[in-house]
């Protein structure tokens, strides 16, 4: 009996010890993890956590959220973020690429030499006060950031700030540089940033993106695309003697009729969108000059093949209607994504150990209530980061990116980082209340934590850099970087001009009363 008794004891204690010893093994590892944190990884995490360093680049994310500046427009967001990095030491040069906007701050003079890319340009139509959980434009019609664009631009200039005093402190070998590109929202900067040769000596590609969670991903995503204004020439007339004139309005709605019949024949990956920018001025004057602005996408080795059969469309509506298809005018095309699986790898040890930020019951409530207005489940902030992304057995295509254009002249990744509330809809006033203040704030510093850890393990570890682009250059091999963008195209700066001359003053009029 006693023998019994003293098994059931060790039994028991046994059982008490493993519960203790399970208990204390995740602390055990954040030490063990702590200790194996090199200097110069523990030093650019130490320098973006101090609360200073929070708020600074919190006030200029929300400062570029309240210019909310359309693509190839966005003079305060450019000129707000080179010079907080020239005034950090980079050497910044404007006006890039024939972009205005468009600039790369540098700073080091050695290999390797690794990027970072910022976006922020706003989107038209989706004005929207900050934090307010239901639909509240600041100016009616004006635009907003709904896909976080503010925070990408400025999380990128954080890590690359971090970085480039990380150097600085241990005098590491190595250049870090940001490319500020423009106009992302309309697929724009990129294609002509690489034609301008500004990636040629970059090793290494760090990306980013505004969302509501926290990880990254490999392989090919999205769709390649062609942005392309179609314009007809008719004859005008009198709509009393309409048989004396010829409609170039009737050719771009022939052309969208066989645009849409189009649609059954064409692959499941292919997306095709149009908008008419111009049509007429009077119901009772012929229109002799009409335009439509169409996207194309497809995968990289349909889109070319989808683009020629939508132009086909448009010379078959001119025929018909006895009107000339006058001027095609490509204002960009891109490629799909092509993230390293590598560099994504080292991205998602680097997001585990910058790990979720802390939410605030404040924030928890004010996603839930915003989750409740959409009709989504009422579980407020993201608290789990997610695993790394395999790519999709079989593409059904999706949105596009000018980064895919990047990611065949240099081996690269994104970061997604949190700060939006999940449920809210991309490009849509739900987002653009989000992306202000302490969410934002919070969750481009996890951003930038990650892209500035991973720059840092680049430039202190120089067999990972070998193996990304070991990586980059066998798959090179495979899918050579051919440009889909016309030799004579030139980036479009007139583009959103008369939209922003209207609604500038107007915003300009709100936040200076603040």
């Amino acid at each position: 009996m006693k023998q019994v008794q003293k098994k059931r004891n060790r039994g028991f204690w046994a059982l008490v010890f493993l519960l203790v010893l399970t208990l204390l093994l995740p602390s055990l590892s954040a030490v063990e993890k702590a200790k194996k944190i090199e200097k110069e990884k523990k030093f650019v995490l130490d320098w973006l956590s101090q609360p200073e360093t929070v708020e600074k680049f919190g006030q200029i994310s929300d400062a570029i959220w309240s210019y909310a500046e359309l693509g190839l427009q966005e003079f305060r967001s450019s000129k707000l973020l080179a010079d907080t990095l020239e005034q950090a030491g980079f050497k910044v040069e404007r006006g890039l690429a024939g972009m205005p906007t468009c600039f790369v701050a540098s700073y080091g003079s050695e290999k390797p030499v690794i990027g970072i890319l910022g976006e922020f340009d706003a989107l038209p139509m989706l004005s929207q006060k900050g934090r307010v959980p239901r639909q509240d434009p600041l100016v009616d019609g004006a635009p907003g950031h709904g896909c976080g664009h503010n925070a990408m631009g400025t999380a990128a200039a954080a890590a690359a700030i971090a970085v480039k005093e990380t150097i600085e402190k241990f005098g590491l070998k190595g250049t870090v540089k940001m490319f500020g590109s423009p106009a992302e929202e309309t697929l724009i900067s990129r294609p002509f940033m690489v034609r301008a040769g500004l990636f040629n000596d970059v090793d290494v590609v760090i990306d980013n993106h505004s969302s509501s969670d926290f990880g990254t991903d490999y392989g090919v995503s999205g769709n390649a695309l062609f942005s392309a204004i179609f314009t007809f020439k008719g004859k005008t007339s009198h709509g009393a003697s309409a048989w004396a004139g010829r409609s170039a309005l009737d050719a771009v709605e022939i052309m969208n009729i066989s645009t849409n019949y189009l649609r059954e024949h064409l692959n499941l990956a292919h997306r095709l969108h149009y908008v008419i920018i111009e049509g007429g001025e009077a119901p009772n004057v012929v229109p002799d000059r009409a335009s439509v602005w169409y996207y194309v996408r497809n995968s990289d080795d349909r889109v070319e093949e989808t683009y020629e059969k939508v132009l086909n469309c448009a010379k078959a509506a001119a025929l018909a209607t006895g009107t000339e298809l006058q001027k095609i005018r490509v204002l960009s095309a891109v490629h799909q994504r092509h993230a390293n699986k590598a560099l994504a790898e080292l991205f998602q040890k680097n997001i585990d150990l910058v790990g979720m930020p802390g939410w605030t019951e404040e924030e928890h409530a004010f996603a839930k209530t915003l989750q409740k207005e959409l009709g989504e489940e009422e579980k407020g902030m993201p608290t789990d980061l997610r695993p790394l992304r395999e790519p999709w057995p079989v593409s059904i295509g999706g949105g596009s990116s000018d980064v895919g254009d990047v990611s065949l002249v240099a081996p690269l990744a994104t970061i997604r980082f949190p700060g939006q509330v999940p449920g809210g809809i991309g490009h849509h006033w739900s987002s653009v209340a989000s992306n202000f203040g302490s969410t934002a704030w919070k969750g481009l510093n996890a951003g930038a934590k990650a892209m500035a850890a991973s720059a840092v393990d680049l430039l202190t570890k120089p067999k990972e850099l070998k193996r990304i682009r070991d990586e980059f250059e066998a798959y090179a091999k495979e899918h050579p970087y051919k440009p889909f963008l016309p030799a004579d195209a030139q980036p479009p700066l007139d583009l959103n001009e008369e939209l922003m001359k209207k609604w500038r003053p107007m915003l300009e009029q709100i936040f200076n009363k603040d």
